[in-house]
């Protein structure tokens, strides 16, 4: 039997999917050790892990490309959570970075209207994670935009104020949140050690946002099937039959 007679026959197989949405941080977090990375790994033949990062991007954007990416119907079905990790763009200083800077009350308003259009594609609020911008290393980042020819771009004060404004959001929306932000700089700790050039993450930091996923998708995820038999229930002697569960005739 063909693959799509098989598959017609025995019904396609779709796994549940995790979708995370975000700018460079959730783009990158596919690389070796990355936070999504570690998701996809954690879940493999359970769901599917599904990254749509964009680099560069601001909430702005994100707002009027998001029904792009997740739309009604068969596209939003079985979708196990959504990520949505924006701020550190948003939170740029005007004057230095125009393009990507969004004003924080405008920047709380985006958050807000893309929380609305998942909910109006069957995506309930709970099924949502906001993440707030991670702390940002002035001096570290500093040195990569004089680098390309920059003035500092970004001040860690303000990004604080942007995740100030993603918690409250997610308050008066009923989603879930990861602060970041305050989380990495809990006790006064140097924070440095999670950022690899100053905002963007480093194998430490990829871990810590990893394990705070997980403790919010962990019992989400634990009643999930595995995709198809273990290979030890595979019947060798009727491996077609035993893989697509059609009943073995009688003799």
């Amino acid at each position: 039997m063909a693959l799509t007679e098989a598959a017609a026959a025995g019904g396609l197989l779709l796994l549940p999917r995790i979708v995370l949405f975000g700018d460079s941080i959730t783009e990158f977090s596919f690389q070796d050790k990355g936070w999504g990375a570690f998701l996809a790994n954690r879940l493999a033949r359970k769901c599917d892990v599904l990254n749509r990062g964009l680099s560069g991007y601001n909430t702005r954007w994100g707002k009027i490309v998001l029904p792009r990416l997740i739309s009604k119907g068969c596209n939003a079905r079985d979708i196990l959570a959504v990520t949505v990790f924006f701020g550190t763009n948003d939170s740029a200083l005007k004057d230095e970075n125009p393009k990507q800077h969004v004003p924080l009350d405008e920047y709380a308003d985006n958050l807000k209207s893309m929380i609305r259009y998942l909910n109006s594609v069957d995506i309930s609020k709970q099924d949502i994670i906001l993440v707030t911008p991670p702390p940002l290393h002035e001096a570290t980042w500093e040195k990569e935009c004089v680098a390309r020819g920059e003035k500092l771009n970004r001040l860690n004060s303000v990004t604080g104020e942007y995740a100030k404004a993603c918690v409250k959001v997610a308050e008066e929306c009923g989603t879930d949140v990861i602060d970041l932000w305050t989380l990495m700089q809990k006790d006064g700790q140097d924070f440095c050690c999670y950022l690899s050039d100053g905002i963007h993450f480093s194998e430490k930091g990829n871990t810590f946002l990893a394990n705070q996923l997980w403790t919010l998708l962990e019992k989400r995820s634990s009643t999930l099937p595995e995709l198809l038999s273990c290979w030890r229930d595979v019947d060798h002697l009727n491996t077609e039959a035993s893989l697509l569960g059609i009943p073995t005739a009688k003799k």
